[in-house]
């Protein structure tokens, strides 16, 4: 009964310096395989989505601005 204990300490720190040693071997070995089941896009469709992604920015800033400086002189005008 009294050797138990020590037995199970023992493995805990098998565990802890074997997980310590393997992590980033073992995490590198997983986000291989993760990438590998990754469906990346083709060249023309990357270019079509950054066009997509330039454009709406282009434009939400257009009308951000142009929704900042209608306010802007209403405000001017309100506090004058």
């Amino acid at each position: 009964m009294g050797g138990g204990g020590a037995v199970r300490e023992e493995r805990q720190v098998a565990l802890v310096k074997e997980k310590q040693e393997g992590g980033l071997q073992r995490w590198v070995r997983e986000t291989n395989a993760e990438l590998r089941k990754v469906t990346w896009p083709t060249r023309e469709e990357a270019l079509r989505l950054t066009y997509v992604v330039i454009g709406l920015s282009i434009a939400m800033g257009l009308l951000l601005g142009g929704a900042d400086f209608i306010l802007g002189s209403l405000y001017a005008f309100l506090v004058r």
